[in-house]
């Protein structure tokens, strides 16, 4: 090993009672929080550290979050005391002495980390990608914050190594997921039948992707088709979908294959995912990561971003079997995407967003026969724990550690 997300509906009300508050305690110390606008990887990050948080601080903690809009249900049962929207909700120099925030834990947004920093607040950056990050991306990440924390990988390439290399204040840290490992977990029998499938979108709406119904509109019939090809008997599709595209998606279906939609929380994803015979996941890396704690089968979807072709590489590389779906190449060719990350993220992701929403009725048949495929290759795995176990799943409590190191409530992390 180199050292290297559902979403209930609903809005958050602008105040709840803060975690861990109580006379007897005092007041409670504030920490900001925010995640970068893409997906919900990021918010399930946040939610796993603040449980962490609120398991290891020795006194209370009052948490305001920063923009964050897309995964704040995410973050619902956490008692955030208050969303600030950037930059209509003031800048973050009023945030922060308004609300006397002490300290701060941001995932993936760095311009938010280099702000807060610059209001002189100690921040802690949590870097769940550090495998993609090149030259072209050095401008956008916080090299001086207090402590920055990049989330330990298979498999670091040579271009990262640089950039990490100007960090000020680096340490590696395991996985950062909302659930440890299960003790004592075995995976189900080969022999086992697939007969409940849980298809997993993610949060969909990346800021800069101008149609982003496009993914799920070419990819869910295909993953249905397939799933009733295999024998499947339900399946149930959680994402960001609004109910009238879910309804149109599921109701082409036909056949023996029941469907249900609707979002999940992060903890009602958590629990249930055990339940299900195998997950379909558009391959977000907190995703794939709780599901190999859990041993649950996971098939990889076409992927979404960037990122998430590194991902679905990742994985099915730890499980020793090709249970990864690729586009196909009049769509985008992975191998370009990857070349065009030298100038940066957003040149890949022009390509990614380029094809897929010029993907057709063709791409839907290509992707079903490549489901179908890997949910085969899927049956000979012996070890769906493997890609968590080679990074471990400490990482929630690594980062919530750090955090409280700078808050006075523990000892530096080594």
């Amino acid at each position: 090993m180199l050292p290297v997300p559902e979403v209930a509906d609903g809005r958050e009300p602008d105040r709840v009672p803060a975690p861990g508050r109580s006379a007897a305690c005092g007041e409670p110390v504030t920490v900001a929080v925010a995640g970068v606008e893409f997906g919900w990887g990021s918010s399930g990050k946040l939610s796993a550290v603040l449980s962490a948080l609120r398991e290891r601080s020795p006194s209370p903690l009052r948490f305001v979050g920063l923009a964050s809009r897309l995964g704040r249900p995410v973050l619902a049962g956490h008692g955030i005391h208050r969303w600030y929207d950037l930059p209509d909700g003031g800048t973050v120099e009023d945030i922060v002495a308004s609300e006397r925030v002490r300290a701060a834990v941001v995932v993936l947004d760095g311009p938010a980390a280099t702000a807060l920093e610059g209001a002189g607040v100690p921040t802690v950056f949590v870097d769940s990608l550090p495998f993609m990050w090149s030259e072209g991306d050095r401008s956008t990440l916080p090299l001086d914050v207090t402590a920055y924390c990049a989330q330990q990988c298979l498999e670091l390439p040579p271009e990262c190594r640089d950039v990490l290399a100007s960090v000020r204040a680096l340490r590696w840290v395991e996985a950062v997921i909302g659930t440890p490992p299960v003790t004592g977990a075995a995976d189900p029998s080969p022999d086992r039948p697939y007969r409940r499938a849980l298809i997993s979108l993610g949060g969909l709406r990346a800021p800069r992707l101008t149609d982003w119904s496009a993914y799920p509109t070419v990819v869910v019939p295909a993953a249905l088709g397939a799933l009733a090809a295999h024998g499947v008997r339900e399946a149930h599709v959680a994402g960001n979908l609004p109910a009238d595209l879910a309804g149109q998606l599921i109701g082409r279906t036909n056949g023996e294959l029941r469907v249900t939609a609707g979002a999940l929380s992060h903890g009602e994803f958590l629990a249930g995912l055990a339940d299900f015979d195998v997950l379909l996941a558009s391959p977000g890396l907190t995703t794939l990561l709780e599901a190999g704690s859990l041993r649950v089968p996971t098939v990889c979807l076409p992927p979404q971003n960037l990122s998430q072709i590194f991902n679905g590489r990742f994985h099915s590389r730890a499980v020793d079997a090709d249970v990864r779906v690729v586009w196909p190449k009049d769509v985008f060719c992975e191998d370009e995407a990857l070349a065009l990350r030298s100038r940066g993220e957003d040149e890949a992701l022009d390509l990614i967003y380029g094809g897929i929403g010029s993907a057709g009725a063709d791409a839907v048949a290509s992707l079903q026969e490549g489901i179908l495929t890997a949910l085969l290759a899927s049956r000979k795995v012996t070890d769906w724990g493997a890609l968590t176990a080679g990074v471990g799943a400490g990482g929630a409590a690594q980062v919530a550690d750090a955090l409280l190191a700078i808050l006075g409530q523990g000892p530096p992390p080594a």
